[in-house]
């Protein structure tokens, strides 16, 4: 496997010949090679982590408030149901529909991708804000919006993904969307259950780059939202809303 430079950044030489070799590499440390599948591994074990971990937490969780209840620490949870008038039961009707005990599962299943979803998100936002950090360091600060997008969809997708984005658009009010026609980190998503069941997974896989999106952007002064959207793999987009006057 080939290997790349991720920062593209030359190791730094020490201008004065006073400053010995070693606290020149101290201070400005020469950049490190690393394999083109690294970040493609790591991300398919991240998200393979996360979700064991947040189930674990949140059983814990419910343990522990369950224990409370029982205790009479708190009172019990509201069941909240939003299910239609209950009709008349024959003969043929089951006690347990199958269809309520789907939906129960579906909650469930949701609550737990949802807390995966802001861990990966929040790790996302720390690699963002740490490469723009690094890429940023000998250029002068983005006084314009655009160009600040600009820079995200030229240096940092070049420097996680390897290529610059396929399509910007933005509506000049605070909206921008940056398409990518073959993002890499769902590039080979798919699922044994179908093309819905791998798009539906493939939200997983854009909570880190939606989050490194955002922590390029706040490190560069700009706080706004990042909304991913997967319609068809391997295509992805994202829209990226900054408050007016930014």
């Amino acid at each position: 496997m080939s290997a790349r430079n991720s920062l593209q950044m030359a190791p730094s030489i020490s201008a004065n010949p006073s400053v010995p070799a070693n606290l020149a590499a101290l201070a400005d440390p020469p950049t490190r090679h690393i394999d083109a599948a690294v970040m493609d591994y790591f991300l398919i074990e991240l998200v393979n982590t996360l979700r064991e971990s947040s189930a674990v937490a949140t059983a814990r969780s419910k343990k522990v408030e369950q224990e409370m209840v029982e205790a009479g620490l708190i009172p019990p949870p509201v069941a909240v149901s939003s299910a239609p008038p209950a009709k008349k039961e024959s003969a043929r009707d089951s006690v347990t529909s199958p269809n309520s005990r789907n939906t129960a599962k579906a909650a469930v299943l949701d609550e737990e991708e949802e807390a995966v979803r802001v861990r990966l998100e929040a790790i996302g936002l720390h690699v963002g804000a740490n490469f723009t950090e690094r890429l940023c360091r000998d250029r002068p600060m983005f006084s314009e919006t655009l160009d600040a997008i600009k820079f995200i969809c030229k240096d940092i997708w070049a420097a996680c993904w390897d290529k610059q984005v396929d399509n910007l658009r933005t509506n000049h009010r605070g909206i921008y969307v940056l398409q990518d026609n073959a993002f890499k980190p769902i590039s080979r998503l798919s699922s044994w259950e179908g093309r819905a069941e791998a798009v539906k997974r493939a939200r997983l896989y854009v909570a880190m780059p939606a989050g490194i999106i955002r922590g390029a952007l706040s490190r560069l002064g700009f706080h706004g939202a990042v909304v991913p959207e997967v319609a068809s793999l391997p295509q992805c987009t994202f829209q990226v809303k900054l408050p007016k006057g930014t």
